[in-house]
């Protein structure tokens, strides 16, 4: 009987659901939110833009954008104790003292138990102004340093790198890192927002759907590649070393990190949106080899392109992030301060038709057979 089981690993290829948020054609290489290319948005939009698009449904209009930010800025508050729980794990990894502080804010707030669809907006954007706090203010007391405090007259990303620096970044800096988080804003049922929806199929709250997918995003497999890339790129060390370095990979049949995509056979239509930023920003930082070491992996990897191995977003960010002087534990919450609207809007939409989420696993272990008492068992 079970012979006419097919098994679909990692659930492969399976629609669990429909949803109007974000669509992905990994063969032709293209993504879209609400339907708007992720190149309009990139080009043209911001991360609070963005935002409103994907929680909403609709670009806001002015009034509406303005209204938005005004929330957003509102909510850049954090109780006195997360600082304390922040200082009692400061060692740990910024991955797990965000997810430790989230879980502490479920406690900490009145509203975070409330699971009606207006309690997760308000709960969403709260966290999603919280989140970038946490990481900020960790990598602060870590270094025996206090808290920048938010500003209120700067954007999201730009306030994210106030915060994380202490000083305010260029114009050219801030709208990269805008950018950044745009890119990473959403991308339908991966890992982590399917593991947020499994925990809103219980009628959980939004924070422990959130906590669920930081928990889930700490995986390597999931968060990782931006971290992975920088130490690919140090490893290689200058751009006439790239091509040795790509063809000793292939020959030993390992992979050439950022390069590849579950989803994507064509180039992750992400990327090119990081190349000119990296190219612009190693020039600013006065450290443009970083870019020229990518192109030259870029190069060497072409002829692999018709097997699919193109180069994916993570290629660009953590080069970025490095320019930036920012450790490279830091890179995969950053990647949560970007995702945190997707996950938002995957839980709104399992809220709006919830189901617990329950498949099923073959069993392939023994027949029934008799139990022997623990004093008969030799």
């Amino acid at each position: 009987m079970t012979d006419d089981v097919k098994i679909n690993r990692g659930l492969k290829g399976i629609y669990f659901e429909r949803s109007g948020v974000s669509l992905i054609d990994g063969a032709k290489g293209e993504l879209l939110y609400r339907g708007y290319t992720i190149h309009d948005l990139a080009e043209h939009s911001t991360f609070e833009e963005v935002c409103y698009l994907l929680i909403h449904g609709e670009l806001p209009t002015a009034d509406e954008l303005a209204a938005f930010d005004a929330e957003l800025k509102a909510a850049r508050h954090l109780p006195s104790q997360v600082h304390d729980i922040i200082f009692a794990c400061k060692d740990g990894h910024p991955m797990d003292v965000l997810r430790t502080a989230v879980s502490a804010l479920a406690a900490l707030e009145d509203d975070s138990q409330t699971t009606g669809e207006e309690a997760f907006l308000r709960n969403g954007i709260r966290l999603t102004a919280q989140v970038p706090m946490i990481i900020a203010a960790h990598e602060a007391i870590r270094n025996g340093r206090d808290p920048v405090a938010p500003d209120p007259n700067l954007s999201h990303a730009a306030n994210w790198l106030w915060m994380l620096k202490g000083e305010k970044p260029s114009e050219d800096a801030a709208r990269l890192a805008d950018v950044d988080l745009i890119l990473h804003a959403e991308h339908g049922a991966n890992a982590s927002a399917f593991a947020a929806r499994v925990t809103v199929g219980t009628e959980a709250n939004l924070h422990g759907a959130i906590v669920t997918a930081l928990s889930t995003l700490a995986g390597p497999a999931h968060g990782g590649a931006a971290e992975d890339v920088m130490k690919m790129v140090k490893e290689i060390g200058s751009p006439e070393n790239a091509a040795a370095y790509v063809k000793a990979k292939r020959s030993n049949r390992e992979a050439v990190t950022g390069f590849g995509h579950r989803v994507y056979r064509a180039e992750d239509p992400r990327a090119r949106h990081m190349r000119e930023g990296v190219r612009k920003l190693g020039e600013e930082m006065g450290a443009p080899e970083w870019y020229e070491i990518l192109q030259g992996v870029v190069e060497a990897m072409k002829p692999y392109a018709r097997h699919g191995l193109n180069v994916n977003v993570d290629f660009y960010s953590g080069v970025i992030y490095q320019l930036h002087g920012i450790p490279m534990d830091l890179y995969v919450p950053i990647f949560a301060i970007g995702r945190m609207p997707g996950w938002i809007v995957q839980c709104l939409e399992q809220q709006r038709s919830n189901i617990l989420i329950r498949p099923l696993t073959l069993y392939n272990g023994p027949d029934v057979r008799p139990y022997v008492p623990v004093g008969q068992r030799g």
